[in-house]
């Protein structure tokens, strides 16, 4: 033990590095550690070193000082803030007390933390906040995302609207913020309702189309920026999904309203050609097969044309029912306007390539 102690005090004379020192100085320590553990165990004190209790640490400088400060194991910017808590508090030095009929190293922490103080610290959000700055940002966003036509520039930063999203979510605002989003895009839907209502029949497919398109790009945008909403609130505990809940309320404040006057005017358009044209019509179908597959029922043949497999499979007993209609609908094209063409067997072009082959063949030159 003396010997090693010497290297430590050699150390520090400055022969030796001070990392050398550090070593030779906490092996010291623990030698004189395990010394004194064999001898309480020798003289019938306790029944091994392992239970020995280790002495205590040496006082930080600030403990020497008189100053508190938590042993809890803190790192120096947790110990910073817990400082500054107590001191705003209960100012300077009188931050804890010493836990009664506890030592020294078991001094406990007793904050009466300042409301003020702890917002400053903490960066809490509070309902005012929330209503006042935080939802303002996000109700701008949302009127650009759902009335942008196709390919138009929005000049918002998807960083700053995702990033004030997931501060309400982690400051406990989720109900309320999904409250707001459902309560916005309701009132944009029942305006997008009257105005087509007021559309002239001309114009009246058109623009559901155009209503519906928009509605859908508007939530490729909006489903991702209240992403972590839909993953801490909605599908943890409502059991639901946002995106499900979105088109909900467009089927319910738009389609529903409207399908009774749409249907009539898509099979008016399916039996005049080219009064809607085909893309029209085929975004329209699948649209509202996807808010309301059951709505097949209203018009089978209509669906059929744009989504597979929703009429029966045919079968062999009805081929001629099947060959009917087809001649059918070639007649009516035909009483159109539509002329059925050349239905002659010959490829294009080929009876000229015989009549060439053939005068070229009764002349003597051509071989």
């Amino acid at each position: 033990s003396g010997s090693k102690s010497d290297g430590a005090g050699g150390g520090g004379g400055g022969s030796i590095s001070s990392s050398s020192s550090y070593e030779a100085l906490m092996d010291d320590q623990n030698h004189n550690n395990w010394e004194a553990a064999e001898a309480a165990a020798a003289g019938g004190g306790r029944s091994g070193y392992g239970q020995q209790p280790l002495p205590p640490s040496p006082l930080s400088p600030v403990e020497s000082r008189g100053e508190c400060t938590p042993r809890g194991g803190l790192d120096p910017p947790e110990d910073f803030e817990m400082q500054m808590l107590s001191e705003a508090a209960h100012g300077p030095g009188k931050g804890c007390e010493t836990a009664p009929g506890k030592g020294r190293d078991s001094a406990g922490i007793n904050l009466n933390i300042n409301p003020s103080a702890s917002k400053f610290l903490m960066n809490v959000i509070t309902i005012e906040d929330y209503k006042s700055t935080y939802w303002p940002k996000l109700d701008s966003a949302i009127d650009q995302l759902l009335t942008q036509s196709p390919g138009d520039y929005i000049p918002i930063s998807y960083e700053q609207i995702y990033s004030c999203v997931y501060k309400c979510v982690c400051q406990q605002h989720s109900e309320q913020m999904y409250s707001d989003l459902i309560k916005k895009i309701t009132n944009h839907l029942e305006r997008v309702s009257k105005e087509l209502q007021a559309s002239p029949p001309d114009l009246y497919v058109e623009r559901f189309n155009v209503a519906l398109g928009q509605y859908m790009g508007a939530l490729q945008s909006i489903v991702p920026l209240f992403i972590y909403m839909n993953k801490f609130y909605i599908e943890t505990k409502l059991n639901r999904d946002l995106r499900n809940d979105l088109i909900k309320l467009f089927t319910e404040h738009v389609a529903e309203k409207h399908i009774y006057s749409l249907m009539p005017l898509l099979l008016e358009a399916q039996s005049t050609p080219f009064w809607i044209s085909p893309s029209t019509m085929a975004n329209i179908v699948k649209g509202l097969y996807m808010l309301r597959p059951e709505w097949v029922q209203m018009a089978p043949a209509l669906f059929s044309k744009f989504i597979p497999n929703i009429l029966p499979p045919a079968v062999e007993s009805e081929l001629e029912e099947y060959a009917a209609q087809d001649r059918k609908l070639q007649q009516e094209l035909i009483q159109e306007g539509f002329s059925r063409g050349d239905q002659s067997r010959k490829r294009p072009g080929e009876e000229l390539t015989y009549n060439g082959s053939a005068s070229c063949a009764s002349s003597r030159g051509c071989r």
